[in-house]
């Protein structure tokens, strides 16, 4: 349970100083700030905009639906949750202020104290935290924090998802594909016995990729279009190998393989994942969270996903278990057999699904001991924690103004609770632990490297 600290507790130390949250635009080189031309800027101008009005014109679409289920009720609920999100995209595109959250959620405390301490910042200057003055990371989160709190003010549909359709249909749209991975899990864990090490090696490091490339299916970064996965990823990886800018595959086999051939003094090997987007990407990484079972290179995996919905595509518990019935049900063979495997290990209790609400608060996740120390202690009881996609990576290096060679372990500023590695498709102007000339390589052959997903990295941080 997520417990509400003070300010001084929270803020106090000098490790949790002004600076090291930035709102100031003089200060602005430890966190992004939306002002200018910046892909921050463009992403509050343009991007969220887009999905705030495809959000309003869902819920118009489903008017019929809420009359069916709560008759006059529902139309009413329909009309003020159209009103509050027209409002909050108003207020978005006129640079009014940040507001605090009014309605009464088990999180609202903690945004609200938030809110005071970016406000605190700025009063110095005479100055409030705005969506275009404000650090993009906080004001993006704000955003879909607001959106949820729209449809819960908007009672007796207080529990519809405005992305759900969109997560679906991303799914749907990338059948094929699904269809032949799963096919390839189920043909190699037939053949799993005859395996030597270097081959379950090599199997370990093609689903590992295909995991990272499946974070390329990001509706947020589309704006809520179709970002389906079309392409048969498991063809694709060699010529995809050059665009990993930082590769530790080797680094997360030695660690697992340790573990494996020292299973009689540590016999639970827990894997974590920390989930991003639902859909192709979710499939993904429940195909390799499926092969580290079946080559006992853990014995449970601990996802983690989000308690609301959250940046159009990251995954709920309702999108981890539709996704799971859907290839249980599907009408093949080696996909249906995947569904009714997955089932069975959440019965048996080798996967276990968690939800909390730090994952959808604006803090970086070097704060996480301190206002959340119940995760945190969660963590700690991995043997290594994955974390996928572009928030995740933003959070865990404070969303900060690196450059481009300072160290992964560096940037995570403390967060280690235990080895932990980053599968990351660019799609933020942040990177870190770069060679010396890589990042200024990149620059100069293609300007839009940090943002277009076409670049990876699977970054570990080790043992302490």
């Amino acid at each position: 349970m997520l417990r509400r600290l003070s300010r001084d507790r929270t803020w106090g130390s000098s490790r949790f100083s002004p600076a090291h949250f930035c709102s100031e635009p003089g200060l602005a080189g430890n966190v992004w700030v939306t002002i200018g031309g910046s892909f921050a800027y463009l992403t509050i101008k343009d991007r969220i905009p887009l999905i705030l009005t495809k959000a309003i014109d869902t819920l118009h679409r489903h008017k019929s639906e809420f009359f069916e289920k709560h008759g006059e009720e529902g139309i009413e609920a329909e009309k003020k949750a159209i009103s509050l999100l027209s409002k909050l995209r108003n207020e978005l595109q006129t640079d009014k202020p940040i507001i605090p959250l009014v309605a009464n959620y088990v999180d609202t405390d903690i945004w609200n104290q938030y809110l005071e301490y970016q406000q605190s910042l700025l009063r110095e200057s005479d100055r409030t935290p705005s969506w275009f003055y404000s650090p993009w990371l906080y004001v993006e989160c704000y955003m879909y924090r607001r959106i949820h709190e729209a449809i819960i003010q908007s009672p007796p549909v207080n529990d519809f998802d405005v992305f759900k359709e969109s997560k679906d249909q991303n799914f749907f749209e990338s059948q094929e594909p699904g269809i032949t991975l799963c096919t390839h899990l189920q043909e190699f864990k037939s053949t799993i016995e005859d395996l030597d090490a270097n081959q379950l090696k090599t199997e370990f490091f093609h689903l590992l990729q295909i995991s990272l490339w499946g974070n390329k299916c990001d509706l947020s970064l589309s704006g809520g279009e179709s970002s389906s996965q079309k392409t048969n990823l498991i063809n694709s990886l060699e010529d995809l190998e050059p665009f990993i800018l930082v590769n530790d595959m080797e680094h997360l086999w030695s660690l697992l393989s340790k573990y494996k051939e020292t299973r009689e003094k540590v016999p639970i090997v827990r894997v974590d994942i920390v989930l991003d987007n639902s859909g192709f990407e979710l499939l993904t990484d429940l195909v390799l969270a499926d092969f580290l079972l079946s080559t006992n290179l853990a014995t449970e995996i601990h996802f983690y996903g989000k308690s609301i919905p959250w940046f159009v595509s990251d995954t709920t518990i309702r999108d981890f278990n539709w996704l799971i019935e859907q290839v249980k049900h599907y009408d093949h063979k080696w996909v249906s057999k995947c569904g009714v495997d997955w089932e069975n290990y959440i019965k048996m209790g080798r996967w276990v699904y968690h939800d909390h609400m730090f994952w959808t608060l604006p803090h970086e996740y070097a704060a996480m001991s301190q206002v959340a120390p119940d995760l945190y202690a969660e963590l700690q009881k991995a043997c290594l924690i994955l974390f996928k996609g572009d928030l995740n990576y933003r959070k865990l290096t404070g969303d900060r103004k690196w450059a481009f060679t300072v160290p992964f372990h560096q940037a995570l500023s403390g967060f280690h609770p235990a080895p932990l590695c980053s599968l990351r498709t660019l799609k933020a102007e942040i990177q870190v632990g770069l060679q010396p000339g890589q990042g200024e390589q990149l620059a100069a052959s293609d300007p839009n490297w940090l943002i277009t997903g076409k670049y990876g990295v699977i970054q570990f941080d080790g043992p302490l």
